[in-house]
């Protein structure tokens, strides 16, 4: 069986605690490795005044974490600029918040060339080579440059955006070019699989025979895999205590009222504000509801040193005082509005205790608090997931209540239909999506697209 060689912008080595902290893309990478023994390598998040390419390496359960340091100048050029400044509002099809700065492209390209030179030597024959997301897209292209000639897949977590908006990246043409280096890239959703493909054929001149796109002497199988979570983990995690501790503090400080939860990082994509204008617009259209019910929206900052999330961190502050200023009452706060993160086991107990789970991203490649959300109900009495259609996790929730979150109206129409949907209409909806979550999980994800990578027809 093949060695696994997985490549990302950070690397998530196993801390040897199991409280649940990790994310979902840690938890399927580290089962892959394990499975087909191999290496993770990546950026360690620490910096360095001259870049060497020294190695700082782990080993955990047969698996070898591999990272270098960066410069600062490579932190602030290829990460915050091209990586979070460029690439990701413009693939979240936020064009007008999009910087394309020359240095920007630069910084990525030569990380993206240091990252290559510093795991080509680590990389042996025989090996197959998976590739994460945005901050990476040249690596394939650099390691062939290199003389790599394994087996590269590549896995883009977001979305792809149409061709009208990925037209206004400088070297929009050259960055999908990139992408027929890979023998295999596999998409989220399947309308990001079809936006890619209607650039490749329309604005790269590429040809489709069967299911290969061909440029040149480069083809590239390209196929939806979607991302999902340990379901069997995420229930038992319902039933530990600190979980069930959490349910009942969640529903003693309720005081009757239904809880609606969100949980979100503090990120422009996640539809925040529009959020919190749906679920202004409920109260406003449904007064006797006022006290019934209230909102958790929990959103924890990133990304800091970038001017629009320093802008999204103030509006939402001044929403939330707005909103609880305009309604609250003596003994009611329709928002709270909580700037943290927590444990995983943490918000399953909180996901169990909210009648409504509010999911409404402007665009998401996935969005696998939706699934979380499911994944936590009570069988007997779930609650109920608002879904937007722009997640890519709406492709397959069909049975979520589907929103538009551009329109504060259907928001609050949905809020009201989800709190008075009777029983056993809840119990049939998450049955469907129950089943969805446990059949398409993490290691399905994981497994599928490693034998996809596996058997895929290179190019001779």
């Amino acid at each position: 069986m093949s060695r696994l060689v997985v490549i990302s912008n950070r690397v998530a080595a196993p801390s040897g605690s199991h409280s649940g902290a990790q994310g979902g893309l840690a938890v399927a990478l580290q089962s892959a490795l394990r499975e087909h023994g191999g290496l993770w390598f990546g950026w360690s998040g620490e910096q360095t005044e001259t870049f060497t390419g020294a190695l700082h390496e782990t080993q955990v359960d047969g698996v070898t974490y591999a990272t270098v340091d960066l410069e600062e100048q490579d932190v602030e050029e290829y990460y915050e600029g091209y990586a979070n400044r460029t690439l990701w509002p413009l693939f979240h099809y936020r064009t007008d918040i999009a910087e394309y700065e020359r240095s920007f492209a630069g910084g990525y390209q030569r990380v993206n060339e240091r990252f290559a030179r510093t795991v080509a030597p680590l990389i042996r024959p025989g090996d197959a080579v998976w590739i994460q997301d945005y901050h990476l897209f040249p690596l394939g292209a650099e390691l062939r440059k290199l003389g790599v000639e394994n087996r590269i897949g590549f896995f883009l977590h977001i979305p792809w955006p149409p061709r009208r908006l990925l037209a206004t990246l400088p070297g929009a043409k050259a960055l999908a070019e990139t992408m027929f280096a890979y023998d295999l890239v596999g998409f989220q959703a399947d309308e990001w699989l079809q936006a890619f493909n209607e650039f490749a054929l329309e604005d790269m001149g590429a040809r489709m025979e069967g299911d290969m796109l061909h440029v040149g002497h480069r083809r590239v199988q390209a196929c939806v895999f979607p991302i999902g979570i340990d379901a069997a983990e995420f229930v038992a995690m319902t039933q530990t205590t600190r979980a069930r501790l959490t349910y009942r503090q969640m529903r003693d400080s309720a005081v009757g009222r239904d809880l609606i939860i969100g949980v979100d990082r503090l990120d422009y994509s996640k539809g925040l504000e529009e959020r919190f204008q749906g679920y202004e617009r409920f109260l406003e259209a449904h007064p006797e509801e006022q006290k019934e019910v209230f909102l958790l929206q929990i959103a924890p900052p990133s990304r800091g040193t970038v001017e629009s999330y320093r802008r999204i961190r103030a509006s939402l502050e001044g929403m939330a005082g707005r909103i609880n200023g305009a309604h609250a009452d003596y003994d009611w706060v329709p928002i709270r509005y909580v700037n943290r993160g927590y444990p995983r086991d943490v918000l399953a107990g909180m996901y169990r205790a909210a009648k409504i789970g509010l999911v409404t991203p402007l665009r998401d490649g996935m969005n696998l608090v939706a699934k979380e959300y499911v994944a936590a109900q009570n069988p007997d009495d779930p609650g109920v997931l608002i879904l937007s259609r722009f997640a890519g996790a709406a492709e397959q929730l069909t049975e979520a209540v589907l929103i538009n979150p551009h329109s504060a109206d259907e928001m609050g129409d949905a809020i009201y239909t989800a709190l008075r949907m009777p029983r056993d209409e809840r119990i049939r909806r998450w049955r469907a999506l129950m089943d969805v979550v446990e059949q398409k999980d993490v290691a399905w994800w994981s497994r599928a697209f490693t034998d996809a990578l596996l058997t895929v027809e290179v190019a001779g």
